[in-house]
């Protein structure tokens, strides 16, 4: 295995040597999976389940019998894109395997095959479908759910940010998608979600397709001795020190969630020479590094939220995680106006994903986003003492 120059790996497929533990997820992912059943894997953003899925894809039992797929749905907006992503996750994964199996599936989809072009130098199938190509969704989905049920191997297929599909305008999209599914034997389907509450919903309530169609695993953060032992660790191998405080002042800044920690350990490292030491002006500098990179991002985005949600966003962010958002206390604290116009920005902030709420405790979604708000628009001593 080629040594990283950055083991802190912020983009693709993370090797082993530089994951951090989930021994026990990933052990029980691959159990279940491998056992026949269907997994819904729930966890905050950011918290590292597509990472986790990446990982036990590479894990050598699942590597070798099973054709495994992986699809993002957070960004569709109804059946026909859903089709697309789907359909188009199964093609790339299929490309490096060989003509044979390109060439099995596009044959597959008989309603849109012939949108499949031809490169004439060497014969190969591009594709070249667009979003439009696709005139009946319901149709082309009962043909890639076909593909995978008869594929020459089974199949595991993920599809992140599941609970996306109960916001798209056509009725009925759970039953449809169950109905293809609960019969299937040859695919095992991991259901991966953000929204806690959605997702439970999806698969607990007896009134919904999916009711008690997969065992429910949740991620939670990494213990903190185990990722604060894991990062001194890397450190050290690069000959690189850090103190261990400072690993503590991250983990506690983000809450334990992996890909913040991730990325400012990624800056910090990069900015560490061999032989000397990370130190907390270090991590100050990364965040700030960071924080800087993203400003016109999010002051792009701050303009576009009503300026009726914006205040109960900076209260949110001020806080770190809230709590009793309509009490008094609250509404006194932030100078808010009135427990309906907070009913009502929760709402709304929570529909557009700019906050999220888990048992009953609000935090801002982006944790980065977060910490701009804090430096830009709430005045504190302390710029992080908010989170920590």
């Amino acid at each position: 295995m080629i040594k990283m120059r950055n083991p802190f790996i912020v983009t693709g497929k993370i090797p082993a040597a530089y994951f951090c533990d989930r021994n026990i997820e990933s052990q029980e992912l691959i159990h279940k999976l491998s056992n026949g059943n269907n997994v819904v894997l729930i966890s905050p953003r950011r918290m590292g389940k597509t990472g986790l899925i990446h990982f036990c894809y590479e894990d050598e039992a699942i590597k070798n019998e099973y054709f495994t797929f992986f699809v993002d749905i957070l960004h569709t907006s109804n059946l026909r894109e859903f089709t697309y992503n789907l359909g188009r996750s199964i093609y790339k994964e299929l490309v490096p395997k060989g003509k044979r199996l390109v060439k099995g599936f596009i044959q597959t989809l008989k309603s849109i095959s012939g949108k499949f072009s031809v490169n004439s130098l060497d014969g190969s199938l591009a594709f070249g479908l667009e979003l439009g190509d696709i005139a009946n969704p319901e149709l082309t989905l009962e043909e890639i759910f076909n593909y995978l049920e008869n594929a020459s191997k089974p199949c595991i297929m993920s599809i992140d940010e599941f609970q996306q599909i109960t916001h798209y305008p056509e009725k009925n999209i759970e039953a449809l998608i169950r109905s293809h599914i609960q019969n299937m034997h040859n695919c095992r389907f991991v259901f991966a979600g953000s929204e806690r509450s959605i997702m439970q919903e999806m698969f607990a309530l007896s009134a919904r397709p999916f009711y008690q169609s997969a065992d429910i695993l949740e991620l939670n953060e990494i213990p903190f001795d185990t990722y604060q032992a894991f990062v001194i660790r890397l450190f050290n191998e690069f000959q690189r020190n850090i103190n261990p405080d400072v690993v503590e002042f991250v983990y506690h800044l983000f809450k334990g969630h992996t890909f913040y920690m991730q990325r400012i350990f990624n800056e910090a490292f990069s900015n560490t020479m061999k032989g000397k030491n990370c130190d907390r002006q270090i991590i100050n500098d990364a965040i700030e590094s960071i924080l800087n990179d993203k400003e016109t991002t999010y002051k792009e985005i701050l303009s576009e939220i009503p300026e009726k949600q914006k205040p109960l966003l900076y209260a949110i962010a001020r806080e770190g995680t809230a709590v009793g958002l309509t009490s008094t206390a609250f509404l006194k604290r932030h100078g808010l106006p009135s427990a309906s116009s907070v009913q009502s920005a929760v709402k709304q902030l929570l529909n557009q994903g700019f906050i999220t709420v888990i048992h009953q405790k609000y935090s801002v979604t982006d944790k980065f986003f977060a910490l701009w708000i804090n430096r830009i628009y709430n005045e504190k001593t302390e710029l992080y003492s908010v989170f920590y």
